[in-house]
């Protein structure tokens, strides 16, 4: 991990990481199944372009590479915001139970009212991610909060979470379960203009708020009493903290469903590159985040064409091993 990187290069690296997620993204649009030639693709981007290529750039691969990029650096902010709350370097949305508790609450409104639009399902997540972040904050913080409780917490709401939407796929229609089912693998695949729309107000608004609030979540990185004796009000920084990280989780699960460990990987990867500030490592950890997810599912596109393995199951197969490295580092907890 790097102590402290100057401006220049901190601003170096927020650069190289933008062109990364705009490389990607070109990729997302030229290759595939069929291919778009790079000068037709930039002609659709702007001028419109030949019919076909419009219509495969414009309408099918533009919207996916976008929400998969706006996903993963709402996962990576919610991951970073947890681990600063938390001083827990092993916590994520994936891992506390919040990707759970919105799991099941979208499960749940896919199997009981499958013809609710697709505007409403962030704020059902939302709603869902809240009950479980809020019940894990809670239990893990009785008398102190302790980062070990919080862990063990988690895996507890979340496999409850994991039984009831097991129970739901079992009692469901054949047609909303498999709905249901090719979500929870955590895809963007079939992802339109329509789900990119009631994404984007999220990581626009609550990104930037979780930036303002960084120099206090830095401060609660010497220690509540450090951070009391300079001013801060512990309750409503963790509260307001808490609330933004589990709106951005909720909004990417509620759109890509439950693609794990970018939370966790994502904010580890930042810090290495721009060290432990708060105020940097945010917006590196969104640049960071948004490429594993952009990423994963290019690769997942194009590797074994023309099917198609959901960014999920391959971000878990790095994620996985990435977890118990930590833990292996970590013994101490």
């Amino acid at each position: 991990m790097v102590g402290f990187v100057s401006s220049r290069l901190f601003a170096l690296i927020l650069l190289m990481l933008f062109v990364l997620n705009a490389t990607i993204v070109l990729l997302h649009i030229v290759l595939g199944a069929y291919s778009v030639p790079l000068h037709e693709a930039f002609q659709a981007l702007v001028a419109g372009g030949a019919d076909e290529y419009h219509f495969v750039v414009r309408t099918l691969r533009l919207p996916r590479a976008l929400i998969g990029c706006l996903a993963g650096a709402c996962l990576a902010i919610s991951g970073a915001l947890l681990q600063g709350i938390t001083r827990n370097p092993l916590a994520a949305p994936s891992i506390v139970g919040i990707n759970s508790g919105a799991a099941l609450a979208v499960v749940m409104t896919m199997v009981v009212w499958p013809a609710l639009s697709v505007l409403f399902l962030p704020l059902i997540a939302f709603v869902g991610a809240l009950g479980a972040g809020g019940f894990s904050y809670l239990l893990a913080s009785r008398r102190s909060l302790s980062p070990t409780r919080l862990l063990v917490v988690g895996v507890g709401i979340s496999a409850i979470a994991g039984a009831l939407v097991t129970f739901l796929l079992t009692v469901g229609k054949i047609n909303d379960v498999q709905r249901a089912i090719i979500w929870m693998a955590g895809s963007v695949y079939g992802r339109s203009w329509e789900h990119l729309w009631p994404l984007l107000p999220w990581p626009l608004i609550l990104i930037p708020a979780a930036w303002m609030l960084s120099r206090r979540l830095d401060l609660l990185q010497l220690g509540e009493d450090v951070a009391v004796g300079l001013g801060v009000n512990m309750k409503r920084v963790r509260t307001l903290l808490l609330l933004i990280s589990v709106s951005l989780a909720g909004a990417a699960v509620a759109t890509i469903g439950t693609v794990g460990f970018v939370g966790l990987m994502a904010p580890h990867i930042a810090r290495y590159l721009t060290g432990a500030s708060f105020r940097r490592l945010l917006p590196t950890a969104a640049l960071v985040g948004g490429a594993l997810v952009a990423g994963a599912d290019l690769l997942g596109r194009i590797l074994f064409k023309p099917l198609e393995i959901p960014c999920g199951i391959l971000i878990a197969l790095v994620g996985t091993p990435y977890m118990v490295y930590l833990l292996y580092r970590q013994r101490s907890l």
